[in-house]
């Protein structure tokens, strides 16, 4: 076998997983395998590219030193409780720990049916694998904490769907795969002895620091605050919609998780809905940092048997806790917007500024991305007419322009233009690029994907020969909706 792993999280209590072997596939083919991902885990590409190595991405081998097993988690879906959900069609392998001593999970999406499948075949396609795979790698390449792919493997199978598709799996890594929902499993059952293992399990793997505060578990619950703030603030300036923010999609290691139907705006406009399943648009684009917060809500209330022995003294320094969310969130979004705009120290009176700009975006329904890399442009060179083409000219941006060039006034020009060039990405993933690559892939042919990955590894860097990919979609090209794939 290619790798030896750890698996700390089978040393908790059995009732935290099910210990699961994945299914056994009958014909694996890598179809991409993340070579640079690979080498910075100190794996070797060679070894995963032998049949060895894919048979163990595809779940048909484990690796030595691994325990192979179904996480336990309930959640919050579609503000809905559910007391039970699980890996309903993953498997966690284990745990690879890097050259330098980091650990991070191995999990195999799509590795079969597990006791949490609640009736459904365990399966992935292709299409969704891909999919994850194109957009977790573009939002690294972004600098948007997330988890990563490490590997796409066809299974030999045919998956029905909407239509028979090919089966694959996704071979994932993550700094854990512990959730908002997996600390619900266990306070839904009134489990306090479960809820303190798992505290004590995450605090000692991702925030060992809150080990030495006076309450362990409002340290933990603050520093996963940080992290949702902090994560949710990046998603709003690159413009993207998770779709599904349930609370079994909320990472404690403050990462993206579960790419479903996920996509990215074009058009800007605040109430922007992709995912199919999101009727009401509780998930729209601008409801995602209030609904990092009532997550994290779920999650305060998960911890209240840790905090205090009095139910009324925990709710209230929870909630004292909770209170805070609105000030980081308020100041990781100034700090990352105001980069967006030129400014290297953003004050409290520039919000206004941007939040102008992006009204005046949706009144012309003007492109989000392109908005913000023409005046990185316009700055550079001097020429607004890029910039304000969308605006046709209206006296509303010509004062906004006045009022933000006399906002640079102090800046350094220098710095100023280096900050809105490593906020402002050049390439994002199109949704109409994305649905074009893995209608091609369906189709066998995996150039448009792979094309695609390599504009999106370099976002911040306009070149000539991918400038096409700078294109919002033709009117014929627009994605409406998007779909989970399960």
């Amino acid at each position: 076998m290619p790798i030896t792993l750890t698996n700390s999280y089978a040393e908790l209590p059995g009732h935290f997983f099910s210990l699961q072997s994945a299914a056994q596939m009958p014909k694996p083919s890598m179809v991409r395998l993340n070579t640079d991902l690979a080498v910075s885990l100190g794996l070797n590409p060679a070894d995963l590219f032998a049949d060895t190595g894919i048979e163990m991405l595809a779940g048909n081998h484990h690796p030595k030193g691994s325990t192979p097993l179904s996480m336990a988690y309930a959640g919050h879906q579609f503000g809905n409780f559910s007391p039970q959900l699980g890996d309903g069609r993953a498997v966690l392998l284990g745990e690879i720990l890097t050259p330098s001593g980091a650990r991070f999970d191995l999990h195999l999406k799509g590795a079969g049916r597990t006791v949490f499948s609640r009736g459904g075949d365990g399966k992935a396609v292709l299409s969704a694998v891909l999919r994850e795979y194109l957009v977790s790698e573009a939002m690294a390449a972004l600098g948007v904490p997330t988890t990563r792919a490490l590997a796409a493997v066809t299974t030999g199978e045919t998956i029905m769907r909407d239509g028979p598709e090919p089966g694959a799996v996704l071979a994932r890594v993550a700094s854990s795969h512990i959730r908002v929902g997996t600390f619900q499993f266990f306070y839904a059952r009134q489990d306090v002895a479960a809820l303190r293992a798992l505290m004590d399990y995450t605090i000692a793997r991702h925030y060992p620091a809150a080990a030495d505060a006076d309450s362990p578990p409002l340290a933990l619950l603050f520093a996963v605050m940080q992290k949702q703030a902090d994560l949710i603030a990046h998603w709003m300036q690159v413009g993207f919609i998770h779709g599904v923010m349930n609370t079994d999609n909320a990472s404690i290691a403050g990462e993206t998780i579960d790419y479903g139907p996920c996509a990215f705006l074009d058009t800007y406009h605040p109430a922007t809905v992709f995912s199919s399943i999101d009727r009401q648009g509780r998930y729209a684009f601008a409801n995602q940092p209030g609904i990092a917060h009532w997550n994290l809500a779920q999650f305060a209330q998960s911890l209240l048997p840790l905090i205090d022995a009095v139910p009324e003294t925990a709710a209230e320094q929870a909630q004292a806790v909770l209170d805070g969310f609105g000030d980081l969130y308020k100041a990781a979004w100034l700090g990352r917007a105001g980069a967006k705009i030129g400014l290297t120290v953003a004050q409290s009176a520039d919000q206004v500024l941007v939040d102008d700009l992006l009204a005046l975006t949706a009144e012309a329904e003007a492109d989000f991305t392109l908005t913000f890399h023409n005046l990185t442009l316009a700055v550079q060179t001097g020429d607004f007419a890029d910039f304000n083409a969308p605006f046709e000219g209206s006296e509303a941006i010509n004062a906004w322009r006045d009022r933000w060039q006399a906002r640079l006034e102090g800046e350094d020009s220098a710095q100023s233009l280096a900050a809105m060039q490593a906020a402002n990405p050049v390439y994002i993933a199109r949704n109409h690029r994305v649905e074009a690559a893995l209608k091609a892939a369906n189709e066998g042919d995996l150039e448009p994907f792979e094309t695609l990955l390599k504009v999106l590894q370099n976002p911040f860097r306009a070149r000539p020969e991918t400038a096409e990919y700078e294109n919002p979609p033709r009117p014929d090209e627009i994605v409406h909706a998007t779909f989970c794939g399960t």
